[in-house]
């Protein structure tokens, strides 16, 4: 856990608030967003297996470096290190986190049966706080967004912006 109980309860804070964060594992050259869950004292993840997020650079006894984003601004609030774990399947600590998870997880094609699929196909990580917190950084940290095949399949009509503008003239 963090050093300081002042850090303690910023990352706490920051993590029960935000759906959304960063990490970058200890072999990631890139930081990568994902959704979680703060429960127990530590962020726990779900991914890893298919329909799921993936979680590159996440090793069992690793180390990661977290950064919490604001919920309503998106901007950085903190960014801490933390300690990885991978959580055994049908373990107490495994059930306790995916029942947390479970009730996160948006638009599950199989919302009954998610919990077994992870038992089977995915590992359930906790990221458990591990010093201080890091400092602000002073300048811009943007990196370029990780190669996807998704892409739009062509560029937008000239005319669409005029066509909607009458559309909502004629209601």
């Amino acid at each position: 856990m963090t050093s300081q109980p002042l850090d303690r309860a910023l990352v706490e804070e920051a993590a029960k608030k935000s759906g959304l964060l960063w990490v970058r594992g200890a072999e990631a050259s890139a930081a990568r967003a994902v959704w979680h869950v703060w429960h127990e004292g530590a962020v726990c993840l779900v991914g890893d297996g298919p329909g799921e997020q993936p979680l590159p650079g996440l090793a069992d006894g690793g180390a990661a470096e977290v950064t919490v984003r604001s919920k309503d601004k998106g901007g950085r609030l903190v960014s801490f290190p933390a300690t990885v774990t991978e959580l055994a399947a049908g373990t107490p600590e495994w059930a306790a986190a995916v029942a947390e998870l479970k009730g996160k997880r948006l638009n599950a094609p199989d919302a009954e049966r998610m919990p077994d699929r992870w038992a089977r196909e995915c590992r359930v990580l906790r990221l458990v706080p591990a010093g201080p917190v890091a400092a602000l950084p002073d300048g811009d940290l943007a990196e370029r967004p990780v190669a996807t095949p998704a892409t739009t399949r062509r560029p937008v009509p000239a005319a669409l912006p005029k066509l909607l503008a009458r559309r909502r003239k004629g209601r």
